[in-house]
């Protein structure tokens, strides 16, 4: 089974136990800070996923480490570490938010630019996206990408929408190929 199929299944786990909790947004703001700890401590998963350090010495250590958040973030935290999955952590936080962002209709994407894009540029986008795909909201993270010469691209999921000039050019060369 892919990782990402196992890593959905303990995101839909801890889903339904924050829905029945009401508690979503609670338990994903914890969920953020626990992957922003993973991935400044490369040591602690190192540490958690070590073969020689017994399982019992490894919740003690979640309980002191992460002793501000809920038992059922830490008890998630505590399966992967027995299960030998704490490496997919990160995975489990993003599938949960995109369950959150789904329940609540937030859409998250990213726009590729030439430039960082300002404020402003970045509020028209998300405010036309989130009517085109008909949702109440859009996020959208700017990457930088020299390599695009000019325009913006923007993914949603697994859809790319490609108002680049280097895009542009290629579907020109495309029509030119085609048609002769």
């Amino acid at each position: 089974m892919s990782e990402a199929v196992v890593a959905k299944r303990y995101a839909d786990a801890l889903f339904q136990l924050a829905s029945e909790k009401s508690n979503l947004n609670d338990l994903l703001e914890e969920l953020r800070v626990v992957k922003q700890v993973f991935g400044e401590n490369k040591e602690l998963h190192a540490f958690l996923a070590h073969p020689r350090v017994t399982n019992e010495k490894k919740r003690n250590f979640l309980d002191e480490v992460f002793k501000g958040v809920s038992n059922d973030v830490l008890n998630t935290l505590k399966i992967l570490v027995e299960r030998h999955r704490i490496g997919m952590t990160t995975d489990v936080v993003d599938a949960f938010e995109t369950l959150v962002n789904e329940a609540s209709g937030v859409a998250q994407g990213k726009v590729y630019s030439v430039r960082m894009l300002s404020d402003a540029e970045k509020a028209d986008l998300e405010h036309s996206f989130a009517k085109r795909l008909n949702k109440s909201v859009v996020k959208l993270e700017n990457v930088v990408d020299p390599s695009l010469v000019g325009g913006v691209k923007i993914r949603m999921g697994n859809t790319i929408y490609d108002g680049t000039i280097s895009g542009k050019l290629r579907r020109i060369e495309l029509n030119i190929k085609l048609g002769s």
